[in-house]
This record gives C-alpha cells, sequence and structure tokens, in this order.
C-alpha cells in the first residue's frame, strides 16, 4: 500500500471515529453527561491528529470553548435572532452564533 492510499485510508477511518464517538455521545448523554462530554474531547483530538474536519452537523452539537456535548434544553439554550441561531452553552455561558436561512425573506422581484 503506498504512502499516499495509506494516508487516505486512515482519515477515513478517524473520519467514522469521530461519527461514532458523536453517536456515543448522544446514546449515553442522558445518563452519564460526563461520558459524552468525554466522547467529544476525544472526537476533538481524533480530528485534530489526523486533520480530519468535524462534519458541520456534529460541530453544532459541541461547544467550542469548553467541549461540552450540548443537549438543547439541558446543556445549552437555542434562541433564534434575526439571521442567526444563538446556542449559550450553560455551563460555560459562552455564545456560539450560526447563520440562519428561514423563509421569512422575500423573493426579489423581476
Amino acid at each position: 500500500m503506498s504512502r499516499k492510499h495509506r494516508k487516505k485510508w486512515i482519515k477515513e477511518i478517524a473520519a467514522q471515529q469521530i461519527e461514532r464517538l458523536f453517536e456515543l455521545a448522544e446514546s449515553v448523554s442522558d445518563a452519564r453527561p460526563e461520558l459524552s462530554d468525554r466522547y467529544v474531547h476525544l472526537a476533538k483530538r481524533i480530528g485534530m491528529r489526523h486533520r480530519v474536519r468535524i462534519p458541520a452537523h456534529l460541530k453544532h452539537k459541541m461547544c467550542k470553548h469548553c467541549e461540552k456535548y450540548l443537549v438543547p434544553g439541558r446543556t445549552c439554550r437555542i434562541r433564534l435572532s434575526g439571521t442567526c441561531v444563538v446556542v449559550t452553552c450553560l455551563s460555560c455561558n459562552r455564545q456560539i452564533r450560526y447563520p440562519y436561512h428561514g423563509n421569512n425573506h422575500t423573493p426579489n422581484p423581476k
């Protein structure tokens, strides 16, 4: 196996591990929230070590600042503010903003 193929193979495995760790974090978040935070921390470390991006749909489930697993209503508060989704982590009180494209804008007349 060439070096290029090995690197690609390792990155694919790392991406699968990140997905699996987020699945495990979701499954144990009710009973053991500290374990779900550990899974998120491990997923971030794997991504950094192997230079693999965490997908956006998973990145929205973790706090960038304290690396906690975010569960709406329990560990975070979610608000819609104009064109942004504002997620407030309840452990570190930091706010994370994501763009929001709702159906509230009118189409341009032609």
